[in-house]
């Protein structure tokens, strides 16, 4: 066991510390806090260009809602592609030129 034996003339000091200046002067922490108040709607803007994900969704949830989003795509590009129109229709509304259409197999 060992015992610690300190000098009674060894005091932490009981006056409050002065209080701490900043490294940075008030212009450059009005500016820095400026930008951190910008960077949420830049934020915004970056989920809408779908660069970041919309984290609104608990992320257990995340990748469940990423595979419905693509079924959901899926399914809408399949019957848009179903249901366009045929060459022959497009050449009858002067969308296409008799010479763009593809030969039938």
């Amino acid at each position: 066991m060992h015992t610690c034996i300190c000098p009674a003339s060894i005091r932490v000091s009981e006056t409050p510390q002065a209080k701490r200046q900043s490294s940075l002067d008030e212009a450059t922490m009005h500016k820095l806090e400026k930008q951190i108040s910008d960077r949420t709607e830049k934020k915004s803007e970056l989920v809408e260009r779908n660069i970041l994900k919309d984290d609104r969704v608990a992320p257990a949830l995340q990748a469940a809602r990423e595979q419905l989003e693509r079924a959901q795509k899926q399914d809408r590009m399949e019957h848009a592609l179903l249901h366009r129109p045929k060459p022959e229709e497009l050449v009858k509304e002067g969308i296409l030129q008799p010479d763009d259409v593809p030969e039938s197999s």
